[in-house]
């Protein structure tokens, strides 16, 4: 996600620290880099030259130039202004007081609007709503089929009433839902290859029949700064109330998402990253402005460690995975747990540099999907004990599994470097669960190796020391 800006601008900042004490022509340098950087991720350049200007103002104030930590508060600067450019608070989905609540999904064709009412209609269900999606996309070839489809896989019903007028569809899907006892709708609108006035025109009529609570604009976050354009066309005419930024896990280079805010006025809500249903998840401006600074993603990485904890039944088998004291019995049930929430990648991309890592290929992403046939070759205790599987005991597990003795000895490698990898991830959860049997406070250790342009966990600390202060 936004891997190519990331990587510059950590590797900006990294210059930076290097210098210790700062002058006005290493901020103006510094700049102008920035500058580069987010024209090349293809943002908007009157986004550019707003979102520059303010920062250099206030990078170049005595309280920075003349502080201790120079390029440490240029870097909070930073922050500050690309949080600010995102949107300084979240914007959730709000809904009214009837029932069924309405959200009707906009945008052009391709952008990914049927798979995203699908997503949202899951994340609802989730949420203890009873949905029903609403087929009014009657041009596309085989749309209502795609919705039904996607429908019956998360359980949720599909209206497709008499698949030829969409305005006629949309209102009677309410109905369909007060008679079927379902609380929202999600209606899936038409779209085409081009903002044209009949699509604007049957948009604004579903609208008017319909009176939904939220109006969503679907937009392709591969489509760059022209996105603007297209957002700014629908802003004027069906005056939508937010954008779900889809396709967030390709090549995108992260133009449209650094826009939208400051040019229309409209909020991000939902991110997609993924094809799974549960993959569309809240916009949060301050975790995206932090992972796109290589500082990683700490507090969705904890609300994911709780997702995981949720369904454990025992609160030592949570502390050991947090812990990094793992068995080869824990890593079958980390494989089926994680799995459940996206994979080891939605984990790795958490942490500091972990997005940089996976682009990279520094990470194996299977590396546990491929051991659970060896692991259950092998003994209880074996299972408990890693450390006692000598030659002897390896080359039982190999012919029992069928392998060869070297891919025993490859899950062994890969089960020790995600143990090390666990305790890298340990000081994202901070002080939470660090204390020891006899309640002394354990140290948390940096991670150099893990963090984008060579910032230790302890400069990212002072940083968030300082944002806290503010």
């Amino acid at each position: 996600m936004l891997e190519s800006l990331s990587e510059r601008l950590q590797g900006i900042f990294s210059g930076l620290r290097g210098k210790g004490r700062l002058n006005e022509e290493d901020i103006n340098f510094a700049m102008r880099e920035i500058r580069i950087a987010l024209l090349e991720a293809d943002v908007n350049f009157k986004v550019v030259k707003s979102f520059v200007a303010k920062t250099k103002e206030r990078c170049l104030t005595v309280e920075v130039l003349e502080s201790l930590t120079p390029a440490q508060n240029v870097i909070k600067v930073v922050l500050d202004e690309l949080t600010e450019l995102l949107g300084r608070s979240d914007s959730k989905l709000v809904l009214g007081s009837r029932i069924p609540g309405v959200i009707m999904l906009v945008g052009l064709q391709g952008s990914g609007k049927t798979t995203a009412a699908a997503k949202l209609a899951y994340r609802l269900k989730e949420q203890g709503h009873v949905p029903l999606l609403a087929a009014c996309d009657v041009y596309r070839p085989a749309a209502a089929d795609q919705l039904e489809t996607l429908g019956s896989e998360i359980g949720v019903k599909v209206f497709r009433g008499d698949g030829k007028n969409p305005v006629a569809i949309a209102k009677a899907s309410i109905q369909e839902a007060i008679d079927t006892l379902r609380d929202v709708v999600i209606i899936d609108t038409a779209g085409r290859l081009h903002v044209d006035e009949e699509m604007m025109e049957e948009a604004q009529s579903i609208k008017d029949a319909t009176k939904p609570d939220q109006v969503l604009m679907v937009v392709d976050a591969m489509t760059g700064q022209d996105v603007v354009n297209v957002v700014t066309a629908f802003s004027e005419r069906v005056d939508f109330d937010g954008v779900i930024m889809s396709k967030m896990d390709g090549d995108a280079r992260g133009g449209g998402a650094l826009s939208i805010r400051e040019v229309t006025g409209k909020p991000i809500k939902f991110i997609s990253s993924g094809e799974k249903p549960d993959s569309l998840e809240e916009f949060h401006p301050d975790r995206m402005a932090k992972r796109i600074l290589g500082m990683g993603d700490m507090v969705s990485l904890i609300e994911t460690a709780a997702k995981l904890k949720q369904d454990q039944e025992d609160e030592e088998e949570a502390e050991r995975l947090l812990r990094a004291r793992l068995t080869l019995d824990d890593f079958l049930e980390m494989q089926k747990k994680i799995n459940k929430i996206g994979g080891v990648s939605k984990l790795i991309s958490a942490l500091p540099g972990g997005d940089r890592a996976l682009s990279r290929g520094e990470v194996d992403e299977h590396a546990i999907d491929d051991m659970v046939v060896i692991i259950n070759s092998m003994t209880k205790e074996e299972r408990q004990k890693p450390e006692i599987l000598n030659g002897s005991r390896r080359a039982r597990i190999a012919r029992g599994a069928g392998v060869q003795v070297s891919d025993v000895n490859q899950l062994i490698k890969k089960f020790n470097e995600t143990k090390k990898m666990m305790k890298k991830m340990m000081p994202a959860f901070g002080e939470a669960g660090g204390r020891g049997k006899k309640g002394k406070k354990k140290k948390r250790r940096g991670s150099r190796g893990m963090l984008g342009g060579g910032m230790s966990m302890s400069d990212l600390r002072k940083i968030q020391d300082m944002i806290d202060s503010q």
